[in-house]
């Protein structure tokens, strides 16, 4: 029986003709295992994992494995990303009794989903003291009939722990300059000065840091902030971690230098940086952010937007390298013999010049990453564009990579705030307009009529999974944004909608938040985690949206849970700043106001006040702009023309400074770049 068959996710339907008798998360399994009295095995993975594909392929797809994995286990498959709750919690057992996590992760459990054994990638045959897949099902399959009473001590055991694991807040009041400070100073003390971003190999793009950084250079002037923030993102774009031909970035760098990528491309990590680059042209006009940003902003559209007007999960790092075999990265690297057979030999050169292809290569087998080496002297543009778009056509005759068009509720958030932000920012109301189609398609799609949220859809179809933390944070992030770029109230309501039952259902005592709502299914352990990963943690989302909502409304329900929730990153922020980045970015808008404002009027000048008010780098600002007493915002109300000419209100907590009809001098306040 395929159970996989009808998911929406593209990745358990890659596995939906595996040998292995595959089950979907759910009672069922479990009950199936209770009734056989056989552990169950979870397999977590997603779309995009180089060595989610590689064990599928050396294991999952073995008829000898799979029969075995069908006669002695109930063999359950999840999507981390369809599931992050189920992932986070197993996740956590499996750091706890390792030291270590990643994908595809492995774990055994008996019908309670309680853990016993765990691991991540397990290849066929040992391997570098590692244990083979077969003999790992062997050694589970022995100590379940051979040693139960163990194996339920120690489930129990770890059940017991997780359990005790419940998050102390810390305070109950947000960071102050303290410790925003020390946080900085814990960042500088982890940077690498050489090659920018933090800490050695692997390197991931610190996007939740840069935006602190960009926020902290804004409020208190640091020029370190600045540094460390500007020459990260020009080292990255240089690098092979972005693609120089048809931009957008792929996931992280497995070296230090940002040189060599593993290659899937994840629309969080764009929508991400999309908006840090964009930021930082804002707060220092740099040519290469803008292009950058504006690159990634359509990376994003042309190759991850859906049918539906959604934006898809990732593109794959595994393509077709011409014969038949997946190999990593094969649809983006070079040789110098690929780039003669398309651009002639007089071109090749320049172009390995251009973007360090050498006879060695960079990568493997003698190919190499395009990146961007300094100039070191004067660059013929209309060459290197030429090149450029002679290559990216040529790439896009070769075998592209897959792609998950699985619809993610938190990261189409996060790509709504990027493209409508951009959008504004470099006067391409394209872009506006794909941000409001996606935030369409959630409501329409994602939003029931009590203002729930799924977490994913595919192909115009809702998932069944409830939305978490991070989908509401996020959203609401985003629809705040469009309400800002617009002009448009709608979607100040809908994010209003959202929030309320982020204060429902997610909020626990003493402002902590829980990453599920409270009648979510119940797993062995309610997760909560305010640290970020690979996008914002849930926890820091939900503070931001909340903050900003409050700074719209003046609502103080919004502005005290924000605060509260952000007592965590009092207590973590000095200790760990590089993994609650965002929890100080936002700490950094509650410290500054953040600064609410009202342009009121029409024509010429009203836009003027709106474009200087919208290119501010006050941290967190929000902008309401309307028709004088309009009713569309509340910063709008009371607010009248002055002399019949338009006018700008900046306030903090609504109390507002005199307001002004003169741009330069609202630039002056809000630290627009002129």
């Amino acid at each position: 029986m395929n159970r996989l068959a009808g998911a929406t996710s593209p990745y358990l339907l890659q596995h939906a003709d595996n040998p292995v008798d595959w089950w979907p998360w759910g009672p069922e399994a479990f009950e199936e295992a209770e009734r056989r009295d056989v552990p169950v095995l979870l397999s977590v993975g997603y779309s995009a994992c180089h060595w989610c594909h590689v064990m599928a392929r050396e294991s999952f797809e073995d008829a000898d494995t799979a029969g075995y994995m069908n006669e002695h286990f109930v063999s359950v498959k999840v999507d981390r990303e369809e599931r992050p709750d189920v992932d986070a919690v197993y996740m956590e057992a499996v750091q706890a009794a390792t030291g270590q996590g990643g994908w595809p992760m492995t774990v055994f459990l008996d019908a309670e989903a309680r853990p016993f054994y765990f691991g991540t990638y397990f290849p066929p045959a040992p391997r570098s003291g590692m244990p083979s897949f077969p003999q790992v099902l062997e050694g589970v399959v022995s100590a379940w009939r051979e040693r139960r009473d163990e194996v339920a001590q120690v489930a129990g055991r770890i059940v017991t722990e997780l359990a005790g694991r419940s998050l102390a807040q810390g305070a109950d009041t947000p960071p102050g300059e303290a410790e925003l400070a020390q946080a900085l100073l814990g960042l500088t003390r982890e940077y690498d000065e050489r090659h920018g971003g933090f800490g050695a190999a692997p390197k991931f793009p610190p996007s939740m840091v840069l935006e602190f950084l960009l926020r902290h250079h804004a409020r208190t002037g640091a020029e370190g902030a600045l540094q460390m923030a500007a020459d990260t993102c020009e080292a990255m774009a240089r690098g092979g971690i972005y693609d120089q031909l048809g931009g957008g970035f792929a996931r992280y760098s497995v070296d230090r230098e940002w040189v060599v990528p593993h290659f899937e491309k994840m629309l969080y990590d764009n929508a991400l940086l999309c908006q840090v680059y964009a930021r930082l042209w804002r707060a220092t006009g740099s040519d290469l952010a803008r292009r950058v940003a504006i690159e990634t902003a359509d990376f994003m559209v042309r190759e991850l937007r859906t049918a539906e007007g959604g934006f898809a999960s990732a593109l794959d790092a595994d393509s077709d390298d011409g014969t038949g075999a997946h190999v990593e990265g094969a649809y983006y690297v070079w040789s110098p013999a690929q780039l003669a057979e398309v651009l002639g030999e007089d071109d090749a050169e320049f172009a390995a010049r251009y973007f360090g292809v050498t006879p060695e290569g960079t990568f493997e087998h003698g190919a190499s990453v395009l990146q961007l080496p300094q100039e070191t002297g004067p660059v013929d543009a209309a060459r290197a564009a030429s090149v450029r778009e002679r290559l990216l056509a040529a790439r896009g005759r070769r075998a592209r990579p897959g792609r998950d068009d699985k619809v993610v509720a938190a990261w189409n958030g996060l790509a709504i705030a990027a493209l409508a932000e951009t959008g504004a920012y470099f006067d391409r109301p394209d872009l506006v307009e794909r941000a409001t189609g996606a935030a369409d398609l959630l409501v329409r799609l994602h939003l029931d009529d009590s203002a729930r949220l799924a977490r994913t859809s595919k192909d115009g179809r809702a998932g069944a999974h409830a939305g978490v933390l991070e989908d509401y944070g996020d959203v609401a992030e985003g629809f705040l944004a469009l309400a800002s770029v617009t002009g448009e109230g709608v979607w100040l309501e809908f994010a209003g909608f959202l929030l309320d039952i982020v204060l429902d259902r997610f909020a626990g005592e003493s402002g902590a938040l829980y990453d599920t709502a409270d009648d979510a299914e119940q797993l062995i352990r309610r997760p909560q985690d305010p640290t970020d990963n690979a996008t914002p943690s849930g926890w820091s989302a939900a503070a931001g949206a909340l903050l900003t909502y409050a700074a719209h409304t003046a609502s103080e329900p919004h502005r005290t849970a924000a605060e509260r929730a952000l007592g965590v990153v009092r207590a973590l922020g000095p200790r760990v700043p590089r993994f609650i980045g965002w929890g100080l970015a936002v700490a950094e808008a509650a410290l500054d106001g953040p600064r609410e404002i009202a342009v009121v009027g029409d024509g010429a000048a009203a836009e003027e006040l709106r474009r200087t008010a919208l290119l501010g780098t006050a941290p967190g600002a929000v902008l309401a702009a309307g028709e004088a007493g309009g009713d569309e915002f509340p910063l709008l109300v009371d607010r009248p023309l002055v002399d019949g000419a338009p006018a700008a209100y900046v306030c903090r907590h609504f109390v507002c400074k005199a307001p002004t009809t003169d741009p330069a001098e609202l630039a002056a306040e809000l630290g627009t770049v002129q």
